[in-house]
């Protein structure tokens, strides 16, 4: 049964022009600084009510859970304000009830710069103005929240402002999960395991020095090849955080600059770019993605005493799932704590 790490299912409005700028050779920073990327999908978010956002966010729960998924980490991310973010976040909160997958909670306020904000103002008001909006929220019991995320980079939250925001919220009990080295290396990532991060996600451009401060530590790496592959970004170096013994999930990433919902092509990605065995794959996919949550203890694995969370496949062996691009068709049924969810 997957579990998906990183996935920001809650915005409104897709980016399909966006892919075909990409297609003509246009980056993601570019796109970023000419008002798209991000921002454009932050102000359809504003403009959403949360009954519109949270239609759009069951609709891709239901065919994650369609492709095998059981457990999800949603982020905030599109607000850049404390009311958007709020918004986002109770969203999150009532699809808790309304549909059978699992979802770990991640507060990202800090997913870029808002428009007429530099680094210094963007920070302050995350620290000020969002995170305690966050808090109350919570206190009140409109929401929960389980890690904080920052998208740790140059040109957008540097290390420094990255690791200031990352200390408030883990002060307050939340995990640590968030990007770094994804465009560039700024040494987020042994920033991040000097605080004890939980995972951190992206790692394209992850130092030699990077990878052993996180196999000595508990932190995952997570890795989403969704993003890598239409970015045409340089591969993050999987077989030797494999090989140095970081503990490695996958995800979707799933967004509108990577539309992927299912883990079965997440699987099939990793293995043909990354050179990822079959069972290396099964394992980030699983166990490894229910880590990157703190949810391992009860998900990714089939053990005596955790959720009786299964995906029945008709095929002649697993590895059919990985094997077959469109492997959702062999899926029969999904179980999730002992229930039938999903049948063919």
């Amino acid at each position: 049964v997957s579990t998906q790490s990183g996935h920001y299912g809650r915005g409104a409005g897709d980016r399909v022009h966006e892919f075909a700028l990409k297609l003509k050779g246009a980056s993601y920073m570019e796109i970023h600084k000419a008002g798209g990327g991000i921002g454009f999908t932050v102000d359809k978010t504003r403009a959403a009510s949360e009954e519109v956002l949270l239609d759009l966010y069951l609709q891709r729960l239901k065919l994650m859970l369609r492709n095998g998924t059981t457990l999800v980490e949603s982020k905030s991310g599109y607000g850049l304000d404390a009311q958007t973010e709020l918004k986002m976040l109770k969203v999150i909160e009532k699809a808790k009830l309304l549909q059978p997958i699992d979802i770990s909670s991640t507060f990202c306020g800090a997913h870029s710069k808002p428009k007429g904000m530099d680094e210094i103002c963007a920070t302050k008001d995350v620290l000020e103005n969002q995170i305690p909006a966050v808090l109350d929220a919570i206190k009140n019991g409109e929401i929960s929240v389980d890690s904080i995320d920052v998208f740790c980079e140059k040109g957008v939250f540097e290390t420094e402002s990255s690791k200031q925001i990352l200390l408030a919220g883990k002060e307050k009990g939340m995990m640590i999960n968030f990007h770094a080295e994804e465009l560039n290396y700024i040494g987020g990532v042994e920033m991040g395991v000097s605080i004890g991060a939980t995972a951190i996600s992206h790692l394209e451009e992850i130092s030699d020095e990077g990878i052993q401060h996180m196999a000595s530590s508990n932190a995952v790496a997570v890795i989403l090849p969704t993003t890598a592959h239409i970015l045409k970004l340089k591969h993050p170096p999987v077989k030797k955080m494999l090989e140095e013994g970081v503990i490695v999930a996958l995800g979707t990433d799933f967004n509108p600059n990577a539309y992927c919902v299912s883990m079965l092509t997440v699987m099939n990605l990793a293995c043909i770019m990354f050179r990822m065995s079959m069972e290396e794959a099964l394992v980030a996919s699983t166990l490894n993605a229910a880590a990157s949550v703190g949810k391992s203890d009860m998900h990714g694995s089939i053990e005596v005493g955790k959720w009786g969370d299964l995906v029945l496949i008709d095929a002649p062996q697993w590895e059919h799932v990985i094997y077959q691009m469109n492997a959702s068709e062999i899926i029969s049924h999904v179980i999730k704590k002992g229930q039938v969810v999903v049948s063919k």
